[in-house]
């Protein structure tokens, strides 16, 4: 597997950007309408928007540790993502990339263990966002596309962090948020990131428990101890409401075959789940909350404004509109390396990176040609006639390469087309000519697929039945 140096990387522009274009007009009212009207209604109850409106007047961003004047000069902040207006909430102007690490630190990770830690006889949690990063993401918000793009990168990808080859999780414990976001950028060939949240696993239940909590389908009985650490997992397979601490839970477990790329693919799953949930007027309610965790869990270089722009442009993004990539790599193999690594897959990076990550219009990939797609079937109606009736019709249209992969747990009223590694036009050819379920960009199908078809009862209802 080959390595990009950092010296290799895609030139980026004098302001560390693509030339951008004008942005595309709306096609739809924007729901944010709906989120201002709801904001003024409260307002007159409790005073929220008053008190947000009196934070956001401050232009500082909600930063937990500065930055010297070279790191922040990492982040491309010479032109505005936000602008605001009188009786107007905060509006994203460009597309902006934000790096998001989640932290965790344990007292054996630092040297001024917190005297309330001391002496507890195991690694307990720390309020801090100093150690490895446990979780990576990079998000695209593109107001030009309407699109919101989520990148998972795996702690363990094996790229250069200040010229060495070692695992990406350790750029944030090595050199914060900065050599983070260069580490970052490197890898994926110059992409510019403009802002990053670092939130450590504290902040992530509390901010939870701030929303209320967030309903998901746990796909398999989850059980871990570790006495050292002081972390019990203990989840029931089905749908159920996580609380903060559960939901902390389902975030670290990692104990299966597929090791954190297997968690990386449940993470996507709780964040659809949270952000269908979370972005809508409701939340409103709780945004004096909301805003108590994040300025005292998270750190970033967002101003509230900003923040507030984010937030409103995701209550307005159409759930088919939101993209969950993963980069693109295989498994390292044993004999190969004494540690397990992610090895990234340069030539799909920078497919994936020219297609989500580029500025102007949106892009669409072209479609494979049919015996090159690798798909994948996820069986949620425990109907073998089924299954082999989908797999007959798809190798009868030139889909020659495909497999039954795993069941899955709860049964899917609707099918899933699921793009595995981004490329959606393809999807949506195997959508058209099934005629059923709905296509979704996101990477928890099978790791070794292109296309996974989660099969639903719509099979059974239609196509199926006719068999």
């Amino acid at each position: 597997m080959s390595q990009r140096n950092p010296q290799h990387s895609k030139a980026r522009s004098p302001q560390g950007h693509p030339q951008p274009v004008p942005a595309k007009p709306r096609r739809r009212i924007p729901r944010l309408l709906g989120v201002g009207i709801a904001l003024a209604g409260v307002a007159g109850i409790s005073g929220v928007a008053g008190a947000l409106l009196a934070v956001s007047l401050s232009a500082a961003p909600l930063m937990q540790q500065e930055l010297s004047a070279e790191e922040s000069g990492v982040f491309s902040q010479e032109t505005p993502i936000s602008s605001s207006g009188n009786l107007r909430l905060p509006r994203l102007t460009r597309p902006v990339n934000i790096l998001v690490l989640g932290i965790k630190v344990l007292s054996s990770d630092v040297d001024n263990v917190p005297p309330e830690l001391q002496g507890l006889g195991y690694h307990a949690l720390v309020n801090s966002f100093d150690g490895l990063s446990d979780s990576m993401l990079l998000l695209r918000f593109n107001p030009q596309t309407e699109q919101l793009v989520v990148l998972s990168l795996p702690r363990d990808t094996r790229t250069y962090v200040r010229g060495r080859l070692t695992k990406l999780n350790e750029a944030n414990r090595d050199g914060g948020p900065a050599l983070t976001a260069e580490s970052v950028s490197d890898l994926l060939g110059g992409v510019a990131i403009d802002r990053y949240v670092r939130i450590n696993v504290q902040g992530v239940e509390k901010l939870i428990d701030a929303l209320g909590g967030v309903t998901v389908t746990v796909p398999q009985d989850m059980k871990y101890q570790d006495d050292s650490q002081h972390l019990y997992i203990n989840l029931k397979a089905g749908e159920q409401t996580l609380d903060g601490n559960k939901a902390l839970q389902f975030l670290r477990f990692r104990y299966d075959a597929q090791g954190d790329i297997g968690r990386i693919q449940r993470q996507q799953m709780f964040m659809r789940s949270l952000t269908e949930q979370a972005l809508n007027p409701a939340t409103i309610t709780r945004l004096p909350k909301i805003l108590s965790v994040i300025q005292s869990n998270v750190d970033t270089n967002l101003t509230v404004e900003e923040l507030l722009a984010l937030v409103g442009y995701g209550a307005q993004i159409n759930r088919s509109n939101v993209q969950m990539l993963m980069l693109p790599g295989t498994f390292s193999r044993p004999q190969d390396y004494n540690l397990s690594y992610w090895l990234p897959n340069y030539g799909d990076i920078d497919g994936m990176v020219d297609q989500y990550f580029g500025y102007g219009t949106q892009r669409v990939a072209t479609t494979s040609t049919p015996s090159r797609v690798r798909v994948a079937i996820q069986d949620s109606t425990n109907n073998p006639v089924a299954v082999q009736a989908l797999t007959k019709a798809l190798r009868d249209s030139g889909y020659s390469n495909v497999f039954v992969d795993k069941t899955l747990h709860d049964p899917l009223p609707i099918s899933r087309i699921v793009a595995q590694r981004g490329d959606g036009a393809t999807a949506e050819v195997v959508h058209r000519y099934l005629g059923i379920g709905e296509v979704r960009v996101e990477s928890t199908g099978a790791l070794n697929s292109d296309i996974t078809i989660q099969l639903g009862e719509d099979w059974n209802q239609g196509l199926g039945e006719s068999l």
